[in-house]
Parts: structure tokens; C-alpha cells; sequence
């Protein structure tokens, strides 16, 4: 018994001892002290070019990429409230994509090391404020996008550190136009800077509310203390000729969109709750998206201008119609999603214009399996490189389910026997009589096109016997 009362006490002491030992000072403070040590070796790995602690984790996910030679650098949906230091890159940056975060003031210096840049995107962040030394140093900035941020007052002392600026977006901000805004809408009316403060409109005073700063008299700007005198004063307000109210069957692209400019020209409108195709879209837009809005009809020449298109997305849009020349003009498309509407067919000559498409989607749609569905699959075959998806007969109900192709391709194989009998027993006899190239290219037309759809011919064939 004493024997093993004295190994349980040994076994205390053990287990008791190296506990104590934590506690003591000089020994690193323990397990919290290595845990900390931990957390700072973690946090100077991710971060090591960095000299801003907080951007240490957010720098990971930010991507360098390069094309045609210029280094870009993109922090879009990032969280980021302030500008991140230039040593945070491999390469000096020539485009910096900051759009979609939650930028709120920009800083004297804040761009100090970038003066390669070329592009800056700050749009879609919480700007109200942008000192006048903020963009120092940027001598070769070209574009500068700050719409859809909360900026009232901007001067032109903040433009003059960029003498090469000649794109700048300053629209779906609340601009107050009284007097400190006098020297940046005088900047933006001379007209080489035809370019700068586009589509940018006043929200205060309420009697210039709406008006765009290109159309703003500055000689009203600064009479404020006439303007906001109370009439107990003895003082009333000057009279500024309203602006007649624009008559607009359509909204407008540039200010019901977000646009972004690099590497490609793009303009995103889904889900602005748009009822047609906005006009005014830009001709260099490469990547349109007007995906889940209400457009139920597509009328001609709803694209005309956007002939650099490439893809164009109008899926989940409950789109019902599509007129003859709705697409025309659209030559170097390649993708077209018209995915999850109500077509059920699509009018003939709306896919004529579609020389470089390469990808069609079709899915979630109530294709009709009639005479009206042939021309879709009578372009597709004259298409073969066409990658298309989804069309499959959604009614009458003994299609449903079934491809439309097999479906023509059945309604064919079972219309032919008029045809058939009209041809004499002797060219039954000697196919090669009939069975001529032309006449066999022919005779697809006629069993792929619908008859009241069909152009007149060029030729007619006529069989000597």
C-alpha cells in the first residue's frame, strides 16, 4: 500500500508540473503565447509584400493577369475600404480594377506608386469623398470610372494631377450643383472634353433636379445665398428655365446598366427590371447581358448599334416574340443564350445575320412542334458548326419530350408520298433521272422551309424525259 501511494503521487506531480512551468515568465507565455506567435507567422506569410496590415489577407484573392502586354490587376467583390499599397503586385499595374467594394473616401497619395496606370474602375464602392490631392501622380490615366457611387461635390483640382484623362464617368451619383461644383462643370462643358461627366445629372438643388451637368449655366451656380434665402427675407428665388422633360420610349443603356471597360468592353443589365432592349448601347460593347428582366418582345433593330457584340444573354426573361431583324447587324456574334422564355418558335430571318455563331441555347423554352418550328431547324442545318442545346417539342402532346429535329425529321418521312406519285413510272424506274444534285437540294428546302415562308426561286427544274 505505501509503494503505491507513493507512484500516484509521483503521477500527480507530473501531470501538475509542466502546467506550472507555462505559467512562469520567459518561457514564450505558454500555449496562448504560441498560439499568437502562430497567428503572426500566419498573417506576415500572407501578407509579406505587403505594408498595410489590413489588406495582408485580402491580397490572395486579388488576380494579376496580363494581356497585349499591359499588366492587370483585379480586386472587384473584394470588401476592401481603402486603396491597397502598389508593393502588393509582382508587376506595376497599368489597369486596377477596384468596382463592387466598399471604398469610401479616397485619400491625398492614395495612388502613390501607380503611375503606370492607364485605367482606374472605382465604380459600384461608397465614395462620398475625394480630396484634392487624391489622384496625384497619375499622369498617364486615360479612363477614370466613378459612377454609381455617393459623391455630391467634386472640384476640378482633383482632375488636374490627370492631364491625359479623357474618359470619365461621374453618372448615378447625387450631385449637389451649387457653387463648389462650379469649377468641374465648367471643366466638363468645354467641348474637347466631350468625353468627361457623360449622362451625369443633379439631385439638389430641387430646381435643377435632373439636369445634366453638361447642361447646367454655371453663372446660376453660385448665387446659393440667393437661392436658399427664405422668402421672409425679402429675397426670392431666381428664375432658372426648367428643362423640358425629354420625351423617352426607352430607357438608356449607359445609366440603367454597369459597364465595364477591361479587358473587354462589357455591360451587365440583369435583373433592372427592363420591359425592352434599352437604347444608346455603346458600339464597342463586346459581352451584353440583360439576362432576368421583363423583355417578352424583341423588335427590329433593337441591337443596331452594338455591332462589336460577341454574346448576347436574354435568358429568363418570359420573351414571347421575336420580329424578322430583331438580331440584324449582330455579324461577329458567337453566343447566344435565349434559354428559359416562352418562345415557341422563332420567326423566320431572325437568325440570318448570325454568320459566327458558334453556341445556341435553347433550353426552357415551349417549343410548338408544328410547321412554324421547321425554319429553326432548316438554319441549323445549313450551320453545322452551331453548338445549340435544348430544343425539345414541349407540345402538341404527342411530341412532348421529343427533339424537334427527329420530329421534322419524322414529319418528312411521312409527307413525301404526294411527290412519290406524281413522278411518271419511268423515273421511278431510273432514279438517277431525277436524283440530280440541284433537285435534291431543292426538295430539302421545300420539306425544311414552311410554304408561306418560302422566297421566290431563282431557278426551276424541269425533268425531259
Amino acid at each position: 500500500m505505501h509503494m503505491s501511494s507513493f507512484l500516484l503521487l509521483a503521477s500527480l506531480l507530473l501531470l501538475v508540473l509542466p502546467s506550472a512551468e507555462m505559467k512562469k515568465p520567459g518561457k514564450g507565455r505558454g500555449l496562448r503565447g504560441a498560439r499568437h506567435k502562430l497567428t503572426r507567422d500566419r498573417v506576415r506569410v500572407a501578407g509579406r509584400h505587403s505594408r498595410s496590415g489590413p489588406f495582408r489577407l485580402m491580397e490572395p484573392k486579388c488576380t494579376e493577369s496580363t494581356e497585349s502586354g499591359e499588366v492587370f490587376v483585379d480586386c472587384q467583390d473584394q470588401r476592401i475600404n481603402s486603396i491597397p499599397p502598389v508593393q502588393s503586385w509582382s508587376q506595376e499595374p497599368k489597369h486596377l480594377l477596384l468596382a463592387r467594394n466598399r471604398i469610401k473616401v479616397l485619400r491625398d497619395g492614395a495612388f502613390f506608386g501607380y503611375e503606370s496606370l492607364i485605367s482606374l474602375d472605382l465604380q459600384q464602392n461608397q465614395i462620398s469623398s475625394v480630396e484634392d490631392g487624391a489622384f496625384q501622380g497619375l499622369t498617364h490615366l486615360t479612363t477614370l470610372l466613378l459612377q454609381h457611387n455617393r459623391l455630391s461635390t467634386l472640384t476640378e483640382e482633383a482632375l488636374i494631377p490627370m492631364p491625359n484623362l479623357r474618359y470619365l464617368r461621374l453618372y448615378d451619383n447625387p450631385w449637389n450643383c451649387l457653387c463648389p461644383m462650379d469649377s468641374l462643370i465648367r471643366t466638363i462643358q468645354v467641348p474637347s472634353n466631350r468625353n468627361l461627366g457623360n449622362h451625369a445629372r443633379c439631385a439638389e438643388p430641387i430646381w435643377l433636379k435632373g439636369r445634366k451637368l453638361k447642361q447646367v449655366d454655371p453663372e446660376f451656380l453660385c448665387k446659393e445665398r440667393d437661392m436658399t434665402s427664405s422668402p421672409q427675407g425679402g429675397q426670392t428665388l431666381p428664375t432658372v428655365p426648367p428643362e423640358p422633360s425629354p420625351i423617352r420610349t426607352k430607357p438608356d443603356a449607359t445609366t440603367s446598366c454597369h459597364t465595364y471597360l477591361f479587358p473587354h468592353v462589357r455591360m451587365d443589365c440583369r435583373g433592372r427590371g427592363l420591359t425592352e432592349v434599352p437604347t444608346g448601347i455603346p458600339e464597342d460593347v463586346v459581352h451584353l447581358d440583360l439576362s432576368h428582366n421583363s423583355i417578352r418582345h424583341l423588335k427590329a433593330r433593337d441591337f443596331q448599334g452594338a455591332r462589336s457584340l460577341k454574346s448576347l444573354n436574354l435568358s429568363h426573361n418570359n420573351m414571347e416574340h421575336t420580329d424578322t431583324g430583331s438580331l440584324s447587324g449582330l455579324l461577329h456574334l458567337r453566343e447566344l443564350d435565349l434559354s428559359d422564355n416562352l418562345l415557341h418558335f422563332v420567326q423566320y430571318g431572325v437568325l440570318e445575320d448570325l454568320y459566327f455563331l458558334s453556341q445556341l441555347k435553347l433550353g426552357g423554352n415551349p417549343w410548338v412542334c408544328d410547321y412554324s418550328i421547321h425554319y429553326m431547324v432548316y438554319w441549323l442545318r445549313l450551320h453545322p458548326g452551331v453548338r445549340h442545346t435544348g430544343l425539345v417539342c414541349r407540345s402538341p402532346p404527342e411530341h412532348t419530350g421529343e427533339t424537334v429535329e427527329d420530329y421534322v425529321h419524322s414529319y418528312n418521312r411521312a409527307c413525301p408520298k404526294e411527290r412519290q406519285y406524281s413522278r411518271t413510272e419511268d423515273d421511278q424506274t431510273d432514279p438517277q433521272l431525277w436524283d440530280t444534285p440541284l433537285e435534291v437540294q431543292g426538295e430539302l428546302e421545300e420539306e425544311l422551309e414552311p410554304s408561306h415562308l418560302r422566297k421566290p426561286k431563282k431557278y426551276e427544274i424541269f425533268r425531259l424525259s
